[in-house]
Parts: C-alpha cells; structure tokens; sequence
C-alpha cells in the first residue's frame, strides 16, 4: 500500500509508514507530521532497525514481509542468523464497540534463531512524545503511573487545551499517550530525549540513565520518547515473544451542540479511567490476539471469494481506514455516536458525503454503528438551530459538532 496502517484508532490517534519498508522512514500521523515509533534490535552486539529511520547509522535488518489485514498488519524480518515477525494489533472488532473504542494497539516481537546456533538478543521500542501535541514547539510533562501488573509511561501536555482547537490539519494538544509493557516482561523503561535512548541502547544494550530533566519542556527540544529496552538472553530455534502496548486517553472527544457538553469517548462511558483501560486491554491480550486472528481469517476468505486476493487486500486497506477516520463516542445516555471526519478536505464533521460512502461497511459489520453516525445528524436536522428546508450537509468542523 501507498502507507501502511499501524495505529488506527481514530481521526487523532493515527500512525502509518508512508514507505515501501518500515525502515525506510519515519512513522507519521496521517497528516504527515512526525508520529515517531522506532524500534531495534541487538544480536551478539551488532544492531539493527526494525521500525523507523533513526540512527541512520544502524542498518536495517531486511525486511521479508508485509500483510495487512483488518485488524492486523504483519512485518517479517530476518537474515542469515535471526527472523522477527512484528505486529501491530489494533483489535477493530465491529460486533465488540466495547473493545473497538479502546484507543489501544499491541505491539508484539517474535525473534527466533534460524541458523541452528544461539544468540544473544536485546530489544528495543520507543514512542515520541510527539503523540501528545499539535506541534513539536509545544510542552510536555511526564510520568511513570504506578498501575498494578504494568510498567507504565505517559506524557500530555502541561496545560491540557481541552477540544480548544477545531480543523483539518491538527495533531491533539489533550490527554495523554501511554506506552505499557506487562511487568512480568521485566523490561527497563526511560522518558528522554530520543535519540540518547536509542544511542544508549545500541552501546551495549541497555537504557541509559537518566537524570529527571527540568519539566515540562518542549518536545523538540530533544524528541522526547517514552523507551522500553528488553534482555531476552540466549535465543534459538523456539523463539521469544515480548509484546508492549500504546494507547492514548483523550479523555473528553467531542464537543456537541453546546460549548458545554463535552462528549467522552465510547469506552468512558461507565467512568473507567486510563489505568482501567490499559489494565483491560492487557487482561484481554492472549484471547484479542486469537480473536482478531479468526476475524481476519474470516473476512478475508469471504473478500476472496467475492473479488479475488487483490480486492480483499484493498479492502483490507479500506477497512484500517475507514475505522481510523471515525470517533466512536457515548452520549448523555451512554449510547453510542459515531463522528466521521474529512481528512485533507475541509476538516468537516459528520459529513453526509463521507457517511454515505461508509454506509456499505458500517451495513455490513455493523449496523449499530450505523445508527451511531446518522443520529447526530437526525438530531441537527430536527433542533431548533437548523432552519433551512434542505438537509444539512455536515455538523461542523470536527471535533466541533
């Protein structure tokens, strides 16, 4: 594909790989800005990338493979001595909008030994805190939470600008991006300036200390990450699996029909916070992963069958897409809206012309949502604030309804 899907969530939460391989650049938010995820790998003390354009010093380990699929997308790795398999996990499953609101992607490395020999590996991952912010002049703070069964990192913006700003071409300034890692992993975990964490690393395979630096501070003044670094010892022909998680709370989604009413998104809806939230999705890790397979599996098959491998790899395509220019919300009730957004058009909201042509996907995997998308604009077309004898064409300019 033209870019690569790793993290579909939303309008906001939204990273892809506009190259042929993942290490040929940087990951980037839809709109092009930076949304860097960087990943490496360690064998016998010679380094590699496995994701992302920094160091531009360490080779890349040669990418084999690419499948993207629903709710998955599948790089292969390997050489003469190592493959890793690394996926990206974002459980999209229509019937389940409990788990489909959950702003959360897995990240899983397989690495095993194919030359019949052992190795000693180290891994690494790290997310920018350019997650967090509109720009990367903007301030951040950080944190490690303290949530049970977990090593966690988050970093937000100081003053949280709360659905302040409206428009197409906008990274969030609100809430917060998490990277979490299953304690049991043991992983070592640092927030720093980038490119010292990567540097570190590649050393001798470690994070480097940290002193806490004076915070906040803007993000670029050093692309500040939040960095995991796992020793996975000797390994050979049976392989090890480490798999880490990044999510982002936005805490409040839209802003609808009054300045007042602020819309949180779907999975708030019974008042779960961010430690909920990660605590869940880390609980449900081993049966989404068997779930989103047999889903894929399916969906596919049935793609196939109705237009051949190459309309069911577009329509995989379509299907991360779709879904990642989408907010899924609750209402005062707790019901389930569903805001579309225009991308790289006028930045519009609930727009009728983006709803009809998602209609099919929405009919066919899940009609609930369907319902979701066309009551706010029902609701707009019936309120005292509509006045024409047309119908509306869109609700605002999002997250603005």
């Amino acid at each position: 594909p033209p870019a690569v899907p790793l993290v579909t969530h939303d309008p906001y939460f939204s990273i892809w790989s506009a190259a042929d391989r993942l290490t040929d650049a940087a990951t980037t938010h839809w709109t092009g800005k930076p949304h860097r995820l960087n990943s490496l790998l360690r064998v016998d003390g010679q380094s590699f990338r496995l994701l992302g354009d920094e160091p531009a010093d360490c080779p890349a380990l040669p990418q084999v493979g690419l499948e993207v699929l629903p709710t998955r997308t599948i790089c292969r790795f390997a050489n003469d001595q190592i493959q890793l398999t690394l996926t990206f996990t974002s459980p999209l499953l229509p019937a389940d909008l409990d788990v489909l609101s959950r702003p959360v992607t897995y990240l899983t490395w397989e690495v095993a030994v194919i030359d019949g020999g052992t190795h000693a590996v180290q891994l690494y991952f790290d997310a920018g805190a350019e997650l967090a912010v509109n720009t990367p002049d903007q301030p951040i703070h950080w944190e490690h939470p303290a949530i049970d069964g977990l090593v966690t990192m988050r970093v937000g913006h100081p003053e949280q600008p709360v659905l302040q700003k409206k428009g197409d071409d906008l990274r969030i300034d609100w809430g917060y991006a998490y990277v979490a890692v299953p304690g049991q992993q043991r992983p070592q975990t640092a927030i720093g300036a980038g490119g010292v964490l990567r540097d570190g690393f590649l050393a001798d395979g470690k994070l480097p200390y940290l002193e806490d630096a004076v915070q906040p501070r803007p993000v670029n003044q050093g692309f500040f990450a939040m960095a995991a670094a796992w020793d996975l010892g000797k390994v050979a022909a049976k392989g090890v699996t480490r798999w880490s998680m990044v999510a982002y709370d936005d805490r409040y989604s839209i802003k609808y029909f009054s300045a007042c009413e602020y819309l949180r998104p779907y999975w708030r809806r019974g008042g779960a916070q961010a430690a909920d939230l990660l605590q869940a999705a880390a609980s449900d890790y081993a049966q989404l992963a068997v779930r989103c397979r047999e889903f894929d599996d399916a969906l596919l098959a049935d793609l196939t069958r109705a237009g051949g491998v190459h309309y069911a790899r577009l329509c995989a395509l379509a299907y991360r897409q779709t879904l990642a220019g989408n907010k899924l919300v609750a209402d005062a009730n707790g019901k389930p809206l569903l805001f579309p957004k225009e991308n790289l058009s006028n930045g519009c909201i609930g727009t009728v012309d983006v709803l009809s042509p998602q209609a099919p996907f929405f009919l066919l995997l899940s009609p609930t949502l369907v319902r979701a998308m066309l009551i706010p604009v029902l609701d707009y077309a019936s309120s005292p604030r509509w006045k024409h004898a047309y119908a509306p064409h869109d609700l605002g300019t999002y997250p603005f309804a």
